[in-house]
């Protein structure tokens, strides 16, 4: 895909990345360094506890459902960061063997009105397993470059 910038977004576009899989490691891996909660690295703990078993951390699943998107390549040349993010929900647990794919829909275009080599792209990100089934959502305010300044 050729990489965008902000004039090139459309209000309703989708950008959807291909497939990350999760193992058990992976899962542990990360929640061992970042989220240690005993649902994210104790396989028999988690069995008894309320998703009855290994799932993965909720900042893995937002961070992977982005990079998923990233990958599109659709940002590569104009991706200027955010300043936060919005309206994060976990739907569904990601589990070992389950295959996560991020989507970005465009939601808002703002130019920005100090900065004329810059806009605002809202995003609405969201993540599905191999089942379709709807793991995480949230929204960030994507700051992007233009790709020509206007005199």
């Amino acid at each position: 895909m050729d990489a965008y910038f902000f004039e090139d977004f459309k209000i309703g576009e989708r950008f959807k990345g291909k497939g990350i899989t999760f193992t058990e490691a992976n899962i542990i891996d990360f929640a061992l360094q970042y989220d240690p909660q005993p649902i994210h690295i104790d396989t028999h703990a988690s069995e008894s506890g309320v998703f009855g078993g290994l799932i993965a951390s909720g900042l893995q699943t937002i961070a992977l459902t982005f990079r998923s998107f990233w990958d599109t390549g659709v940002m590569s040349e104009c991706g200027m960061g955010a300043p936060g993010m919005d309206k994060v929900i976990w739907h569904t647990p990601l589990r070992p063997g389950d295959t996560l794919y991020g989507t970005g829909e465009v939601l808002e275009l703002i130019p920005s009105k100090s900065r004329n080599d810059r806009g605002i792209v809202r995003m609405r990100y969201t993540g599905e397993n191999q089942k379709g089934e709807l793991i995480v959502t949230l929204e960030i305010p994507q700051i992007m470059r233009k790709r020509q300044v206007a005199g």
